[in-house]
């Protein structure tokens, strides 16, 4: 250590300033192929080999012997131990900062999207500031067919928002530009919009080019190669998910005519031979009807091979033994679209967990939802719907914290700080708390 500090000083009115800014902050997400290569032989060890694997690596890596996984497991009595085991200073620090820390998130949950604040006991400001992304990009799908709804559904919630500029991208082959889509942009108020689709388009918004602007954050479904695109940018952009093959999964007590259900079936499998369409219901002769239905109807269908292939590919008829066993499949499925086919499709929403979106009732057709119902249609697929949201305009914005503490504040909060911080080694931490202390 020399003791000599050498930290660069930068001005604005220099003429380099944006090379030096953008290179003192110029992060590098490439990744070592050697580290890739072993982290995806690791994943697909613990896939397939299960806890031996996870017992295996961790005493190679981390010198730590366990006969089985019980060895890992930390209990809730040794949690506790330990919580007991602490000096009072430190037990004390660590529960009011919990005590805090979970009143925030308390608030931030009833918080509804909005900027709040509010003043504690100390008279300290706390809260959170909500703001709009400046610049996002839209990607809408143009190849097999034109998606305006997409481009609505992307668009819309990005312009409520307040995002300032939105960045439409949309292959047109061989040139043609489908109008619905282009009214659908001058409608949801697209600012920029270029012809231009696949990895190409993502890579372009992410990083900018001589032309297209840098966005912070891309939306939009695509195919494998926009996929991919996707996957690799992020972390220099948001994005919105991994958008996977379409799903709709319904669950049917009988009440419903089966032609309308064969239907809905068919409104997903149309999409590509790779969506889903699965049926949970407890009455097997609906169950036939519907398949019956299914045959019959089929024929009429201009879209007739792709359904036809992705239902014999990936269709499914599941029969339950009541309609709460069918609740219970579901939620393990956690489909993208889920209709919720009964006479009284109050009585079963309250045991469904996990799904893009539920569709209650037999008027209730996912095709509405794709269309104009008003929920956004761009849901979390392949059981991401387990820990994903649908579209909407919180993905558009951001959360900053609020924290301004008061004198007062400061006693308080700087020696719960200063115990903290010197039970973690972090001695500048814990005095610059302990500065603001009064002696």
């Amino acid at each position: 250590m020399s003791g000599v500090l050498n930290i660069p000083v930068l001005n604005t009115s220099q003429t380099d300033f944006e090379a030096q800014f953008h290179a003192r902050l110029h992060w590098s997400g490439d990744t070592d192929d050697a580290i890739e290569a072993r982290v995806a032989d690791i994943i697909a060890a613990v896939r397939a080999d299960g806890d031996a694997a996870v017992l295996a690596f961790t005493h190679q890596f981390d010198s730590l012997q366990a006969p089985t996984m019980r060895d890992l497991e930390i209990t809730q009595g040794e949690m506790r131990a330990a919580y007991e085991g602490l000096p009072i200073d430190q037990r004390e620090a660590l529960t009011d900062a919990a005590g805090r820390i979970r009143s925030y998130h308390e608030a931030q949950k009833a918080a509804n999207g909005q900027s709040w604040q509010y003043l504690d006991a100390e008279g300290n400001l706390l809260g959170q500031k909500v703001t709009p992304l400046d610049r996002v990009g839209i990607y809408v799908p143009g190849g097999k067919a034109a998606y305006p709804s997409s481009l609505l559904m992307n668009a819309i919630p990005a312009h409520v928002a307040g995002v300032d500029e939105i960045v439409m991208v949309v292959p047109t082959p061989w040139g043609e530009k489908n109008a619905l889509v282009l009214a659908a942009a001058y409608v949801a108020g697209v600012t920029k919009a270029y012809t231009i689709g696949g990895a190409q388009a993502v890579a372009a918004l992410a990083y900018g080019t001589e032309t297209i602007p840098k966005v912070d954050k891309i939306t939009g479904p695509g195919n494998a190669y926009v996929a991919s695109a996707k996957r690799r940018v992020f972390g220099q952009v948001g994005i919105d998910m991994i958008a996977g093959p379409s799903e709709i999964l319904v669950l049917a007590d009988g009440s419903t005519p089966a032609d309308w259900v064969a239907m809905d079936l068919f409104s997903q499998a149309e999409h590509d031979e790779l969506a889903q369409s699965i049926l949970l219901t407890p009455d097997a002769d609906y169950a036939q009807a519907v398949l019956a239905a299914m045959t019959r109807l089929l024929p009429s269908m201009p879209r007739a091979a792709i359904i036809e292939r992705s239902l014999n590919d990936r269709g499914l008829v599941v029969i339950t033994r009541d309609m709460a066993q069918a609740c219970d499949i579901s939620n393990r499925i956690a489909p993208e679209h889920l209709e919720v086919s009964s006479a009284q499709p109050h009585d079963w929403e309250p045991l469904l967990k996990h799904a893009g979106a539920l569709f209650l009732g037999a008027y209730t057709s996912e095709s509405l939802g794709d269309y104009c119902a008003g929920p956004n249609h761009v849901l979390p697929t392949s059981g991401t719907a387990r820990f994903s949201s649908p579209l909407g305009v919180y993905d558009f914005q951001k959360r900053s914290s609020l924290i301004e503490v008061s004198v007062e504040g400061a006693q308080v909060l700087g020696r719960i700080a200063q115990t903290l911080a010197m039970g973690e080694g972090l001695q500048a931490h814990a005095q610059s708390a302990a500065m603001r202390l009064k002696k």
